[in-house]
């Protein structure tokens, strides 16, 4: 069947009969499927950063590097401070790298907050393979 100036509304453009196919009706919109895809994203995303966040984050355990001295081929002294809960201790992962960005040294240290306080100031000797040009503290965690 052909359009006729009939059915056609004025100013809609006149295709030849044949020429382009069938013409399609709009398609119906699906708002509650898009909703639903939406809070299943949403709900997906939220025990995603409830996992890491139990796995990684711990806002009560901070630390900071103060100062690293003595820097020699074979160790690097690293002055850190580690906030802890109140008498709490952590333990804290340590690293050395080289001024090429390798790393060369890494330990674990175990520091301890005496009763009361939340501030521990820690200082720990970190052997080396190689000349170190950085100590740092990776992260902390609570003490196994």
């Amino acid at each position: 069947m052909s359009e006729t100036h009939a059915t056609i509304t004025p100013g809609a453009p006149v295709f030849p009969p044949g020429r382009y196919g069938r013409r399609r009706e709009p398609g119906r919109r699906r708002p509650l499927l898009a909703a639903l895809l939406a809070a299943l994203l949403l709900a997906g995303l939220g025990l995603l950063t409830a996992k890491l966040y139990t796995q990684y984050g711990h806002p009560e355990y901070d630390a900071m590097v103060i100062t690293y001295t003595e820097i020699t081929d074979q160790q690097v002294v690293v002055d850190f401070r580690v906030t802890v809960p109140a008498g709490g201790s952590a333990t804290c992962v340590l690293r050395a790298r080289s001024s090429d960005g390798a790393e060369v040294g890494r330990q674990e240290v175990t520091v301890t907050a005496r009763p009361g306080e939340r501030r521990v100031d820690a200082r720990h000797r970190l052997a080396t393979t190689a000349r170190p040009f950085i100590g740092e503290v990776l992260r902390c965690r609570p003490a196994a």
